[in-house]
């Protein structure tokens, strides 16, 4: 099994029916890596830079009005603040003061919950979340399980997405001491 879960999973649930949109979020999925590599600090503009990859398009800016997602059965709104207290969330991403899951974890659904973008906030989320992950060393050999609906008002389920990055991280650890014992 390959420790390259994220790139594992755009490939299976992308590949097929997108090829060219494939080949984009994993170069997006690259130079995320390449930034949490670099310790690059988590913020809208570096998210911002890898989704203007994702949806190929020249600029991609903080979303402008209310959007709805899952049907229309949710509504992010927009405040004045709504955009600082964005990039405020994704820069607890790096305190040192919480667990890597429950950083990683935050990351994903502050991208999904504030729904930055006017598309593509599921992918967005997912490469938060590879940033995250890559800033600390810590692939995952395992992405599919965290393809959930989330629901914003779901503290308990928040809490069972970092209990799981958890296990997988700890997983691809296990997998990686194994290889370098063999």
């Amino acid at each position: 099994m390959s420790l390259d879960g994220f790139r594992d999973f755009f490939t299976a649930t992308r590949g097929r029916r997108d090829a060219e949109g494939t080949a984009r979020v994993l170069t997006a999925l690259d130079r995320a890596l390449a930034d949490a590599k670099q310790g690059s600090q988590p913020a809208f503009s570096l998210i911002a830079n890898w989704q203007r990859t994702v949806l190929h398009r020249d600029a991609v800016v903080f979303r402008t009005m209310p959007a709805f997602a899952k049907g229309g059965r949710e509504l992010y709104g927009l405040t004045p603040d709504t955009h600082a207290r964005f990039e405020h969330c994704l820069a607890e991403s790096t305190s040192p003061d919480l667990p890597l899951p429950s950083r990683a974890a935050r990351a994903h659904l502050d991208v999904l919950f504030f729904h930055p973008f006017e598309d593509g906030n599921a992918r967005a989320a997912m490469l938060a979340l590879a940033f995250v992950l890559g800033r600390e060393g810590a692939p995952l050999g395992q992405v599919r399980p965290l393809q959930a609906t989330r629901w914003a008002d779901d503290a308990e389920g928040a809490a069972d997405l970092a209990v799981l990055l958890g296990i997988l991280i700890t997983a691809a650890d296990r997998r990686l001491s194994n290889r370098s014992h063999s």
